[in-house]
């Protein structure tokens, strides 16, 4: 999460380097419209940018303020993705998310997108025209921010063990069902019968070279356990096992 929020926190110092750049930004588009002889319909998605700067920019400084928004975008789609592997998420979480994938979209309409208060990008827009046509492109990254810091705010909200990265379950999984060893304890008392310990440890020894596989003569330590007398433990080495007896 803190690694995700210093992420968000990197694009928005991006963001204000932008935003200070607006009015190149709408001059740029304006000179690509006029290029590409497409002065009537509205900037309407993050596509239609892209295929500007490509086809229809002819200088330097419309190329690179075109391609700093490109990039901010670019960035906040690998975010939802980001976000999207921390936790399964909730139901309002995952609405929130699914606005933030839908607006970075390449073919997402924004032609419509209004920032609202605090925000004040719109009403830098210099005429009508220019609101009417850029209105939408200029309130897709700040809308996109809000939205994103909302999400961290519900997150953080959830039980530690809610944010346990969702890819890591199935690789604990994997871990456990990769044990190199099965052990057995039995601990019994029976009729009398004096309490011993049975311990098993089959394919410990499975990487052992062949040649090593040998059988050596039983060893034998003492020691005592709950409930047990001090007495004498040995251990062989039979068919790959290690096997211990009291």
């Amino acid at each position: 999460m803190n690694e995700a929020k210093e992420t968000l926190r990197g694009i928005e110092q991006k963001y204000k380097l932008f935003q200070q750049q607006q009015f190149t930004f709408i001059a740029a588009l304006e000179h690509c419209r006029e290029n590409a002889h497409d002065k009537i319909r509205p900037i309407s998605s993050i596509g239609q940018v892209q295929s500007y700067m490509e086809h229809y920019c002819n200088n330097s400084t419309d190329r690179r303020v075109l391609l700093m928004f490109l990039d901010i975008c670019s960035e906040l789609n690998k975010l939802c993705q980001h976000f999207e592997a921390l936790h399964a998420g909730t139901p309002v979480t995952n609405n929130l998310l699914e606005k933030c994938k839908t607006l970075v979209s390449q073919s997402n309409d924004l032609s419509t997108l209004r920032a609202k208060y605090p925000h004040d990008v719109v009403n830098h827009l210099s005429c009508d025209e220019a609101r009417n046509h850029y209105g939408g492109v200029v309130s897709l990254i700040p809308i996109v921010l809000d939205l994103m810091k909302e999400w961290i705010a519900h997150s953080e909200k959830l039980p530690r063990k809610a944010l346990q990265h969702v890819s890591e379950l199935p690789e604990s999984q994997a871990a456990s069902a990769a044990q190199p060893a099965l052990l057995q304890q039995e601990v019994g008392n029976e009729n009398g019968r004096k309490e011993g310990r049975h311990v098993e440890l089959r394919g410990a020894f499975s990487s052992l070279d062949q040649s090593k596989r040998v059988n050596p003569p039983p060893l034998s330590f003492t020691g005592e356990g709950p409930g047990r007398k001090r007495g004498a433990l040995s251990f062989w080495l039979l068919d790959n096992s290690l096997v211990f007896a009291a």
